[in-house]
């Protein structure tokens, strides 16, 4: 009887060794899983912020773009302005220049006329 009552208590610490097992891996699966889903929403939360501030950057990267063709484009028109201005006065002077050269052949021809006549008394 002392063998049976022996084996018994084997087998029932087998089992009880066999249980504590199971519970620690189930534990430790436990663990693990949770382990797992926390890095799957941490890695979700990173993706997530990611993809945002590379939205900002683009809008922001869009907005001064924006910005640029505006300012260039300001630029242009100013330069544009001031070129017709530039051109009207150097039309303006040129015009003036024409007209005083004008005048200075009538001087002349004139002043030519008068000598011409005084030579012939």
């Amino acid at each position: 009887m002392k063998k049976w009552l022996a084996a018994s208590m084997m087998v029932l610490a087998l089992a009880a060794c066999s249980q504590e097992t199971k519970q620690e891996v189930k534990e430790a699966a436990q663990s693990a899983a949770s382990d797992v889903k926390n890095a799957a929403s941490e890695a979700k939360d990173a993706a997530g912020s990611a993809a945002s501030e590379a939205k900002g950057a683009a809008h922001a990267a869009a907005s001064d773009l924006k910005a640029t063709a505006s300012d260039a484009k300001a630029a242009t028109h100013a330069a544009a302005s001031d070129a017709k201005d530039a051109v009207k006065n150097a039309t303006a002077d040129a015009t003036q220049a024409a007209s005083d050269a004008k005048n200075a052949a009538e001087d002349a021809i004139n002043a030519a006329k008068k000598a011409a006549s005084e030579a012939a008394k």
